[in-house]
């Protein structure tokens, strides 16, 4: 009996363009008469498809190429790095999507008959750059050729807490009255169902100052309407809003898509300090993951309670 494990880690450090892909070969293992000492293994690493389709890529590292069985027990990890120049991309956020492809094939030894697939591919991984002028490194520090980075294209998740002592408290019970009952929540709409609870309905981010100032607006609209023009009980509250303003699904949403449903969200005065602690979480958020304006791009939150 033989077998070996293939994983792939991919990195990024902090504001570059250069994705590094470190192959990690374990769980070698051989036991009882086997030829597989000799049996060859060839690491490849493609890129099938690219949107743009004409995007061109930097390529680095040391990847292994073909090994045996042996070879590959002593030396275990390799490495390959993947760059795409900024310039490329499409729209004003010069955006690159692409698809990291690793494939394996194996070359039975002279003396062996192996059946089934001798070759495939691994797994996809879905690396993303972009040049956006509201993320980091916007200007590559004076470097036109610098400029931007990578990520994934991954959804990701945005964690509030709901637990006593945090920071944010007040806001994340505050969505988590919205996700579990909505039909509580003000504006009452007897079908409202907030997005960015899961996957198939992530929000997305708007960048547009005026569009956030129309969300903001319709959510204190809504926090005066129940509460008063008192809400903030002295400037000790603001009307904290979800979904949130800087999103496409926010209070406004109705005034830009006539297909969106009125009132699908949720407004309500909280503590200031709490809604600001939110906001200040959002906004990092945004520049770790480098969320992109548009709907190329999304998020869900989760509550943690």
């Amino acid at each position: 009996m033989s077998q070996f494990n293939v994983r792939v880690v991919g990195t990024i450090a902090k504001n570059s363009r250069t994705i590094n892909f470190q192959y990690y070969f374990t769980e070698m293992v051989a036991q009882g008469e086997t030829e597989v000492a000799a049996m060859k293994i060839a690491t490849k690493a493609g890129i099938p498809q690219s949107w743009p389709s004409g995007v061109q890529y930097t390529r680095g590292g040391h990847m292994p190429g073909t090994k045996t069985f042996t070879e590959l027990s002593a030396q275990r990890t390799f490495n390959d790095t993947v760059n795409a120049k900024p310039g490329q991309g499409s729209g004003t956020s010069d955006l690159v999507f692409a698809v990291y492809q690793p494939s394996i094939a194996i070359t039975p030894p002279p003396n062996a008959t192996l059946t089934r697939d001798l070759k495939g591919n691994i797994f996809m991984l879905a690396p993303r750059w972009d040049a956006a002028k509201y993320l980091a490194n916007s200007t590559g520090g004076g470097n036109p050729a610098k400029k931007g980075a990578a990520t994934f294209s991954y959804l990701s998740t945005l964690t509030l807490s709901a637990k006593a002592g945090a920071e944010e408290r007040a806001e994340a019970q505050h969505i988590r009255e919205a996700f579990l009952v909505p039909q509580d929540t003000k504006p009452y709409m007897s079908a409202k169902k907030v997005p960015g609870q899961a996957a198939a309905d992530p929000l997305h981010r708007t960048v547009s100052a005026a569009r956030i100032d129309k969300n903001r607006a319709a959510a204190v609209k809504q926090c005066k309407r129940y509460w008063g023009d008192n809400y903030t009980n002295g400037g000790t509250k603001e009307c904290d809003e979800y979904p949130f303003a800087s999103t496409y699904e926010g209070a406004a949403e109705n005034y830009y898509d006539p297909e969106a449903i009125q009132f699908n969200f949720s407004a309500k005065p909280i503590a200031k300090d709490d809604n600001q602690a939110g906001g200040i979480i959002l906004k990092s958020f945004y520049g770790k993951e480098r969320i992109i304006d548009g709907l190329d791009d999304g998020f869900i939150v989760k509550i943690i309670v």
